[in-house]
């Protein structure tokens, strides 16, 4: 049944559209070459203050029936040269109009950035980040960024608001969704390669833009799992744990910086001149712009650490922020700061200049409307060979659970399949949050894609059953008698797609609504029941998960979400994702993640009933699904863990056998502990892992190589630097399940 992941989708429009993808080693910025050199510098001397206050705004562009819109107001400010950039303002027509307004109208012609939220694609939407990280594949994380890419600029748009990298353990957080889940080490890798599908090799490239890392910094660690709550940690942690994926875009050329909302130790990051000056620039040696947050700066007010918008504006400039998104604060307060000499010139000027080599940076400059070409609007859009890799992306994304008896894949001879549940033919769920351009009424949906897999071959039916998230049950009868009616029962349950993202966190994280009262409904009927999960953030599922059934968690899969789960449900491809963020047991354990800490009194598997421990009286301390857990229609037997340590390199390798009766591939992950350490270190972390296709029968000897740089940690000193002592290695299929053996190293 299963044919190595190969799908029914010619191989050629793959084979197609991979050619056509630009992989960058290192995108480095490569600086500003000479002659954009001297018009920055002609530009600044020629400047007017006003003019260069606007180019430290960013204005937002809107949407109505007729299309996009822009406020009159900010229409004259552009025209008058005294608007750098637009946010929101996407399709060729438009934007060539306004970057006409810019060039012919404006005294000093300079360009404009136009930015967009380019979260999980742009048109084509692929599954949401979290549901990509889960791929474990990030070679398919760059390709999607770089179709998104594609899209975007062929719409206009030269800069996108993304990636989101951070890190966070709390899945009551609504914006866990955008990112990569609650691992550093993996989060940065997964950085990198969204940096380099957005910019490329060439940032003039008319396909390449300016991607833009957020939110500086930890805002995806607040109190309570409260959207724009305060953070407060040691810096050990935040240096440890928190600011190394937002380093890792530095490291690969990331062009854009945004501030979080959040404060870190009672400083907003939007005023921090610690962390935007000292670490961010003389550092880490960044050379890019940062913006704000959303009225970043206007929200210093109800912070409390400024006194009214002028005073934020003060703050946040001398602290380094070189452009205010929508809060027109510089615009209204900055020629009178500086007269009051409380804002100084230079600071202003270095602002602009940071602003300007990102326009000579992405060549506007020389083609201030490189980015408005319709041809490539008509042509470079949903292309077939784009919406292939987005349908593969869904099945790699989607994470098997638990399967009792193999209830999947759909057995071949299941004549009738019942579709129940209120995510089973919902087009606007599939998009999930943050779907920039996305068209709902082109998402497949569940229903239509197991329609589309299955065409005469088998009856399909559907029934709502519940809403998503409230009492209604009238539903439930209905749903019992399409039920009786066949002999295979899929139930379509989790979140509506808005009900996480930005200002979506939530304190309980079940099932909303009745829906685990129609799950235990259904199973009654004794029928096989496969569960299909779709949610922005890990969930409780400790009730669905007592029922026999079997859970795919899906996420929200974009365009090709209901074509890309039939390939798993049917068998055409075998499930290998693996969770990035552990799902909890219940809230009370949350936060809850794999790399935490020993305690002086830790709590041991072997003796559950020890009270005197760390650990919870009406709950095992494990959570249901732990960090790098996912299942396969395969198995796969791990054995003979060996390692060497030669000086500063430790080779490890482990043998894994396909133990089962199909083709599958496999995580293989590699994680160390620091036995000892002059600071306590966690009990796992992870190091290293491998995505291999393993044929039915075979065992593969897997190999990694790291050196002591992978044991380095930050000391109180804040300096990285590893420690000779003992070390234990593990190696599994998750974090939890795992071959170890203990070494030395000198």
């Amino acid at each position: 049944m299963l044919r190595n992941g190969k799908f029914r989708i010619a191989a050629i429009l793959l084979l197609l559209l991979i050619k056509a993808t630009v992989h960058s080693q290192v995108p480095k910025n490569k600086g500003i070459n000479h002659r954009d050199k001297e018009k920055i510098d002609n530009l600044l001397k020629t400047m007017t203050l006003d003019e260069k206050i606007g180019q430290l705004s960013l204005f937002r562009s809107g949407w109505d029936v007729t299309g996009p819109i822009i406020n009159v107001n900010d229409k004259k400010l552009i025209g008058e040269g005294k608007a750098g950039a637009i946010l929101n303002a996407y399709t060729v027509d438009y934007v060539h109009d306004l970057q006409q307004l810019a060039i012919e109208k404006s005294r000093l012609k300079i360009p404009m950035l136009f930015g967009y939220d380019v979260i999980h694609g742009h048109r084509t939407i692929f599954p949401i980040p979290l549901g990509q990280s889960c791929t474990w594949d990030l070679k398919i994380i760059e390709d999607a960024e770089r179709i998104a890419a594609t899209e975007a600029t062929a719409e206009g748009i030269n800069w996108t608001f993304s990636p989101m990298v951070d890190i966070s353990r709390d899945p009551r957080w609504g914006r866990v969704a955008e990112g990569a889940g609650e691992d550093t080490w993996l989060g940065c890798k997964i950085a990198e390669a969204r940096v380099k599908g957005f910019q490329g090799n060439d940032l003039k490239a008319n396909n390449t833009l300016l991607a833009c890392a957020k939110h500086f910094a930890a805002y995806g660690a607040p109190q309570a799992g409260r959207d724009y709550n305060t953070v407060d940690m040691s810096q050990l942690s935040l240096y440890e744990w928190f600011l190394p994926p937002y380093k890792s875009c530095v490291d690969i050329g990331v062009g854009s910086m945004m501030t979080s909302f959040n404060e870190i130790a009672g400083i907003p990051s939007t005023c921090n001149t610690w962390l935007l000056e000292d670490l961010l620039r003389k550092e880490w040696g960044f050379n890019g712009f940062v913006v704000t947050d959303w009225t970043a700066i206007n929200e210093l007010v109800s912070h409390g650490i400024a006194e009214d918008n002028k005073d934020a504006a003060r703050l946040s400039l001398n602290a380094g922020v070189d452009m205010d998104m929508v809060g027109n604060t510089f615009l209204d307060y900055l020629p009178e700061l500086l007269k009051e000499k409380k804002v100084a010139l230079t600071r202003i000027d270095e602002a602009v200049r940071s602003i300007l080599e990102a326009k000579a940076l992405l060549g506007l400059f020389d083609d201030p409307y490189r980015y408005c070409n319709k041809t490539r609007q008509e042509q470079e859009i949903m292309t077939p060979g784009q919406l292939a890799l987005a349908r593969k992306m869904v099945s790699e994304s989607c994470v098997l659970l638990k399967n009792p008896d193999h209830i999947l894949p759909i057995p071949g001879k299941v004549k009738t399949i019942a579709i129940i549940g209120p995510l089973g033919d919902s087009k606007t769920d599939m998009l999930g949050n943050w779907y920039a351009a996305g068209q709902w009424e082109k998402c497949i949906t569940l229903l239509e894609g197991i329609k589309n897999r299955t065409g005469e071959h088998m009856k399909v039916l559907y029934e709502k059953g519940c809403n998503t998230n409230d009492s209604d049950r009238s539903g439930f009868d209905a749903a019992l008698k399409l039920a009786a009616r066949a002999d295979y029962i899929i139930l379509a349950l989790g979140e509506n797609g808005w009900m996480s993202g930005e200002a979506a966190s939530r304190s309980n994280i079940d099932l909303p609504g009745v829906q685990n009262d129609l799950a235990e409904t259904i199973v009654k009927t004794g029928k096989p029941v496969a569960v299909i999960l779709f949610n922005g953030r890990p969930l409780v599922i400790a009730r669905l998960n007592n029922l026999p059934v079997a859970i795919l968690e899906t996420w929200f899969g974009g365009t090709q979400a209901g074509n890309g789960i039939a390939d798993v449900l049917f068998g055409e491809v075998s499930p290998a994702a693996k969770l990035t963020m552990t799902f909890p047991r219940n809230e009370g354990q949350i936060p809850v993640f794999y790399n935490g800490k020993n305690t002086g009194r830790p709590f041991n598997l072997n003796d559950r009933d020890a009270k005197y421990v760390s650990r919870y009286l009406d709950c095992p301390n494990d959570p249901l699904f732990p960090f790098g857990y996912g299942l396969s229609y395969t198995s796969f037997a791990y054995s003979n863990l060996e390692t060497n340590v030669d000086t500063r390199n430790i080779a490890v390798t482990v043998q894994v056998a396909n133990s089962g009766n199909c083709d599958g591939e496999e995580v293989v992950q590699l994680y160390i502990r620091d036995n000892v350490g002059s600071i306590t270190r966690p009990v796992k972390e992870l190091k290293g892992f491998q995505k291999v296709l393993i044929k039915k029968g075979e065992t593969k000897t897997i190999a990694f190589n790291i050196t002591t740089d992978d044991l380095a940690f930050y000391h109180p000193d804040l300096k990285k630097y590893w420690e000779p002592g003992e070390f234990t290695v593990y190696v599994g299929t998750n974090s939890a399940e795992t071959l170890s053996k203990s070494i030395t190293v000198k």
